[in-house]
Formats: structure tokens, sequence, C-alpha cells
């Protein structure tokens, strides 16, 4: 399945069905009056978080989206039937922004959240609303409201744990194909990764999801190369491992450049817990990488691992480490719900 993470579709509500200008017309039934009943209201159209997907391929082939109208009122005071919302199912962490991609309209967050992107017309009334003790025979009726129209964009980002951030060919998707099942594709030339790959990881009895993103470029958080498409990735995993390639000539530079990177682009990412691991040292000699660790140590301030993807070195550290950030970040999580809701059996007004 190719992955698609930004889609414009047109999305339109159902109208509302047209009220019925009727009379009672019976044997022996004098003066029946009016008996026109009101018509349906047009049916919604509602985004839906469904489980199982992970991309927005399905939006490829369907862009137009439009729901069914309210059926029309009759006689004999029957109202017409309201339609059905059309529910359109997209992956967990699909945002929703306008057609200028301005304003996010809404976000999906959690499996089976719901919202009402457009709501669909009211019935028209049909003229037995309109009777009244002077107006005995109205022949007034309404149509229904026309529903609501608009072109949007659905764009995803993943929910992942933790995102591997890096230079091209650093070593991200190697790393991924050792630590869980997923298989992206691997070779020695850069931009491999065109997409996001995801890939669920054991360690210590505990799972977690890694997000291998495709490599950035200086000048990312500006556009250049893949740019903020891919960067928006990141903005939701909870931790992030940032991989070195510890055999490039300027591996301190590469890591200032996706510092920078991570800066300029904002929404926090400079700011999230993150591991630092020098990558490939399977191909240097122990005292070129030990003396690589200490200077981007010091460069950096924080701990760096020493990771080799194909001898699988370090690889366990690296996952514990990545784990207690994970857990870390959960109970922050639960403690802001707890203080949300208050004391047990308290419920704030």
């Amino acid at each position: 399945m190719k992955f698609l993470d930004e889609a414009k579709i047109f999305v339109k509500s159902g109208d509302g069905g047209g009220g019925c200008t009727s009379f009672r017309r019976e044997k022996y039934i004098e003066f029946g009056g009016p008996n026109g009943g009101d018509g349906g209201r047009g049916g919604d159209v509602i985004i839906q978080g469904a489980h199982g997907l992970n991309t927005l391929i399905d939006f490829r082939y369907a862009q137009h989206f439009k729901a069914k109208r309210g059926e029309h009122g009759r006689g004999s005071d029957m109202f017409g039937a309201a339609a059905k919302p059309l529910v359109i199912k997209v992956p967990v962490g699909t945002v929703v922004l306008d057609e200028n991609k301005e304003q996010v309209i809404c976000d999906i967050t959690e499996e089976g959240q719901e919202f009402v992107i457009c709501k669909g017309g009211d019935g028209g009334f049909g003229n037995a609303r309109y009777k009244t003790s002077t107006n005995r025979a109205p022949r007034r009726s309404d149509p229904g409201w026309p529903g609501e129209e608009m072109w949007v964009w659905l764009r995803l980002k993943l929910i992942a744990d933790v995102g591997l951030a890096g230079l091209p060919n650093a070593g991200k998707s190697t790393f991924l194909s050792v630590v869980s099942r997923a298989k992206p594709k691997i070779a020695d030339y850069p931009f491999t990764t065109l997409h996001p790959n995801l890939g669920v990881v054991y360690s210590r009895g505990e799972e977690f999801v890694i997000a291998d993103i495709p490599g950035l470029i200086e000048g990312a958080s500006e556009g250049h190369g893949l740019g903020t498409r891919f960067l928006g990735h990141v903005e939701r995993c909870g931790a992030l491992l940032h991989l070195v390639d510890g055999t490039s000539d300027s591996y301190l530079e590469d890591y200032k450049v996706i510092r920078a990177e991570l800066e300029a682009y904002g929404e926090g990412l400079d700011t999230k817990p993150s591991v630092l691991a020098l990558n490939k040292i399977d191909a240097l000699v122990e005292e070129e990488a030990t003396e690589r660790q200490a200077e981007l140590k010091a460069l950096s301030g924080q701990k760096v691992h020493l990771l080799s993807g194909i001898s699988q070195d370090g690889v366990k550290e690296v996952l514990a480490a990545l784990l207690d950030h994970i857990l870390d970040g959960r109970e922050e999580e639960q403690e802001e719900l707890e203080s949300e809701q208050g004391p047990q059996g308290y419920s704030p007004i």
C-alpha cells in the first residue's frame, strides 16, 4: 500500500427536504384543514477516527463526499425522514484544514473520535405549521435549507512514541528493521526512505511505536528537500532518537544541522526528550569511536550512546533509554488527567 499523508477532498452535507402543501379531503368531513408535513433534515458529514488505517491512500481515488438530502414532507401530516449522516473514516492523527491550509478545523487524535464538519440542512415547514385561528387554510410551505459544502485538506501526522531524526543515510531504516519487524527500504545511498515507516518495539515487557522519518537536510524547516511535510510527523512523538553517522567526516556539523532544523520548525520539537546515538560504529576502530563520542558529548551536553544497527551493539541500551522517556511521559499524562478530573467522586461545575 502506498503511503499518502495529504489529500484534498470536497464535502457537502445533505439539503433539507421541502415542506408539503396539502389539505385533508375526506368524505363527510367538512373543512378538513391543512395537513402538509415538514421535510426531513439533510445528512451531516462526520469525520471519524478509525482503527487499522495508517494512510490517506483511499482519498486518492475518491475526492467528493456528499450526504443524502432529507425526504420531502407529504400529506396526511407525514413528515419526511431525516437522512443518515455520511461518515468519513480517517486514520488517527489526521488534521483537517481549510482550503487555504490556514485554519485547523479539527484534529482527530483518538480512535472513535467524531467531528461534524458539515451540518445537514433543516427541513422546510409544511402548511400545517402555519395554521392559525385567523388563517384556517394556509397555502404556504417552505423548501428545505441547503446543506453546507467546502473543500478541505486532510493531513496525517503519525502518532508514534519515538521519532527517528537524522540526516539522510544516518542508518535510521536499518535501526528500525533491527528492533522491529518493519521492512523499510535499505540501501547505501541517501534519501532511500521517501515516506515514514512504523515499527512496534518490545523492551522490558513494554511495547512502543517507532516512526522512521525520511532524512532531513539543511533548510528542511523552510520546505527544502522533503521539508516540513515530514517534520510534522515528529510533532506527536513523545521522544526523539537522534542518529548521527559516525563515519561522516562532518559528524559534529551533522548534529548541529538537525538540531537547528528542529528548533527552527518550532512546535516544541527542540524541547522533546531525546536520546543521542553515534551510529555505524562497526565501521570505526574502538579508539576512533570513543574519541568521536567524547567530542559529540562535549558539543551536545548530553549522553551519547554508541550504536550499530549491523552488529546490534548498543541497541538494548538505546531502547532502554527511550523506554525511560516514554514511561515518564505516560506518567505525566496520567497525573495531568487525574488533576483535571479532580478527587474521586468530585465533579467540577
